[in-house]
């Protein structure tokens, strides 16, 4: 015999807890069902397990960092907003700070918080748990679904069935990218998932030599051809296949695979420096240390590594006097400093993405709901639909949004 509640939830990441939280608040009878055997196994690690749990921003900055999609989320916002994040995790008692751009943190700096507060929040509202146990298969019947099969030959039968089962990043998560299968299923349009929020492998040999330097307050400009995709002050990682760090990954959320021959990555390690005022301070460092060689003076500009590079675009010789560098020298140097480029040729792959782009088709899920608008009694939320952010906490924020419209559809 089938066993029959009122809602079946399959995935349990955020999105999908959340979702139950709400929908069982409602009264709904809850089975919320886990491929994994434990819940929420990558919001533990997200924010390098400290967990950015949203951004405290306005309406349209939240808009603005979300590039895929974001008219299709504004209902979503409208209903849960990154205020009403903060509050809901404030209520559950884990007290929250604001950081540098906006980003939402817990006090402890402990994902775990997040996840227990999750944890307990479904255990209040009785939130039935299935965890090791994987979705295989929609019953569906006369264009409408009434539950689930899962791999081990169960069913389960409900009135209602939301699909919570995340992208393809970090698969080891159980973030394995089932729930395009499922959406195909019930008929609907998907879009393969791909990497975003993704490091970069580049051509040059120079971030190798550099592993392990990150660099802070520099701008980071990507061009595709004559097109600037993306251009902002911040952090970024030199690493042993190329770049990372937080401007890295929130510029590849602009970038195309396909396109990658044509785009150019430039590094301006001195933003706050106008190319006049540059040259004024490498003329004077040069002028207060004239028998020093060009590699020892720059230890009060540059970082230890990135010297020899960076005499080596400049096409100058390390041991080269002071006072014997010509001003072409110079401006080459200054020119490498304010212009450091570098060739991506590929992105890491989506199991290394934070998140992966692609999904279910939007324009088959309605934005109020998140309910089906070919499949009566089946909704979709969080990673699973074809909308994604930059980093700073907005994804996680899509993820609660769509999970308590869903939740509160169901």
């Amino acid at each position: 015999m089938p066993m029959i509640f009122d809602t079946v939830i399959a995935g349990g990441g955020a999105s999908g807890c959340f979702a139950a939280v709400h929908a069982a608040g409602r009264g709904r009878r809850v089975l919320l069902l886990d491929g994994n055997d434990r819940l929420m196994h990558k919001l533990s690690i997200t924010g390098k397990g400290r967990c950015n749990v949203t951004n405290d921003c306005d309406p349209d900055t939240l808009m603005r960092n979300i590039p895929r999609n974001p008219r299709f989320l504004y209902s979503a916002f409208s209903q849960c907003g990154p205020a009403d994040v903060m509050a809901f995790f404030e209520a559950a008692g884990v007290p929250l700070k604001v950081e540098r751009g906006r980003r939402v943190f817990p006090v402890s700096d402990r994902a775990a918080d997040i996840v227990d507060a999750l944890k307990r929040e479904m255990d209040r509202a009785g939130v039935t748990v299935r965890l090791n146990t994987r979705v295989k298969g929609l019953l569906l019947t006369d264009g409408a679904c009434s539950g689930v099969l899962t791999a081990d030959g169960e069913e389960y039968r409900a009135e209602s069935v939301l699909l919570a089962t995340g992208g393809a990043s970090y698969p080891r998560t159980g973030s394995t990218g089932d729930g395009l299968k499922l959406a195909r299923q019930a008929g609907h349009t998907v879009t393969p998932f791909s990497p975003s929020l993704i490091p970069l492998e580049t051509a040059e040999d120079d971030a190798r030599q550099m592993q392990g330097l990150s660099l802070r307050n520099v701008t980071l400009t990507v061009t595709e051809g004559k097109k600037t995709l993306f251009s902002e002050l911040g952090e970024m990682l030199f690493t042993h296949f190329g770049v990372s760090g937080p401007l890295v990954l929130s510029a590849s959320a602009r970038m195309r695979q396909e396109k990658l021959s044509d785009t150019l990555l430039t590094v301006n390690l001195k933003p706050g420096l106008s190319p006049e005022q540059l040259d004024a301070r490498l003329l004077r460092d040069f002028s207060e240390a004239p028998n020093r060689s060009a590699a020892n003076i720059l230890k009060g500009l540059l970082p230890a590594s990135m010297i020899p590079v960076m005499l080596r675009r400049a096409e100058l010789p390390e041991d080269k006097k002071a006072h014997d560098i010509t001003r072409a020298e110079r401006l080459r140097l200054a020119a490498a400093v304010q212009g450091f480029t570098l060739h991506p040729t590929a992105m890491r792959p989506v199991t290394e993405a934070i998140i992966s782009r692609g999904g279910v088709s939007v324009r088959e899920v309605d934005p109020h709901s998140m309910a089906s608008k070919l499949v009566s009694g089946l909704f979709f939320s969080g990673e699973l639909l074809d909308a994604d952010a930059y980093t700073g906490g907005y994804n996680l924020q899509i993820a609660f949004a769509t999970g308590y419209a869903a939740g509160m559809h169901l």
